[in-house]
């Protein structure tokens, strides 16, 4: 075998593997996206009753409180930024990082000090690498994660808005996430979280034009919305998680079908170099017997006269 050929088949030995890895990857992406919409449709509902009774405390009360109440001059704002653990997922983490740095520039363009709330080592990574300062940050969880995760989120943030911003505490909050569309369509989108904007919210859960009912809170409207503000805050959070894991998992099932795709076109043109190789080598050495029987038959003919 000649050495053109061995270098053919080696590079054909290695990217076989490799597609195999590809595909397996790709296989585990689809079993994980279908579980992570049902978890995107289960978590709907209570994010928009929630945001339903929220709604209901704040047009039914002239109570101030950091849930409902827009700051006059804010001065302060929180960016909470989703990206992944791992790679292999395209531009899922890029796209959700290039959208965190427009946020944080037109915040800042409007006279506000932003704090930067990382979940996910690809936007811990990146951060880091330009040293950039994070408020907190949290990882190990994004493919898959769970409500205890989303409240080990909220924590931090809850106590900021309800500090004073002389103490480090914020006026807005802002969240980055990956929205799932479909499963060829995720969008990096922000949102400010808090305060809730009513005309929004109204629009969230269909309440919009709608008359809602008078009610009577106890022991206070402030106290129901102090018992509201985690809720709400968990509850958002969880869902902007559940739905980039969804997105994290239908682009990283894109890429390595892509991955995939092009390995196999790659084997099948190395397996055409290959073919073409060992036919010259073939036609070679044709050409090497028919000369050497050829002067074995002048050298004969010779020696017989």
């Amino acid at each position: 075998m000649g050495a053109q050929l061995r270098v053919y088949k080696r590079r054909i030995r290695a990217i076989t593997a490799t597609k195999k890895i590809t595909k397996a990857m790709e296989m585990i992406s689809a079993s994980r996206i279908v579980k992570a919409q049902r978890k995107v449709a289960a978590s709907m509902p209570y994010a928009t009753e929630l945001t339903r009774a929220v709604t209901a405390v704040a047009t039914g009360s002239n109570a101030k409180h950091a849930l409902t109440t827009e700051v006059e001059a804010p001065t302060r704002a929180a960016v909470l930024l989703i990206t992944s653990d791992r790679g292999l997922a395209g531009g899922y983490s890029s796209n959700a990082i290039k959208q965190a740095d427009r946020l944080t520039e037109r915040l800042r363009a409007e006279g506000k000090e932003v704090d930067a709330y990382i979940v996910g080592r690809k936007g811990v990574a990146y951060y880091g690498f330009r040293e950039r300062k994070v408020a907190d940050s949290w990882t190990g969880f994004t493919d898959r994660p769970e409500y205890a995760d989303a409240k080990r989120v909220a924590g931090p943030l809850i106590e900021a808005i309800q500090a004073d911003t002389a103490e480090g505490g914020i006026d807005e909050l802002h969240i980055v996430y990956t929205e799932f569309v479909s499963m060829m369509t995720q969008n990096a989108v922000d949102s400010r979280m808090l305060p809730l904007s009513l005309d929004k919210a109204a629009e969230e859960t269909g309440t919009k034009g709608e008359i809602l009912p008078l009610f009577d809170f106890e022991p206070s409207a402030e106290d129901v919305l102090d018992a509201l503000l985690p809720r709400y805050v968990e509850s958002r959070i969880y869902n902007a998680l559940l739905q980039s894991a969804a997105s994290e998992h239908a682009a990283r099932r894109r890429a390595m079908k892509s991955a995939t795709d092009n390995a196999g076109d790659l084997i099948k043109s190395l397996s055409r170099l290959a073919n073409a190789a060992r036919q010259a080598e073939i036609t070679q050495e044709i050409s090497e017997i028919v000369g050497g029987a050829s002067a074995m038959a002048d050298a004969t003919a010779g020696s017989d006269k």
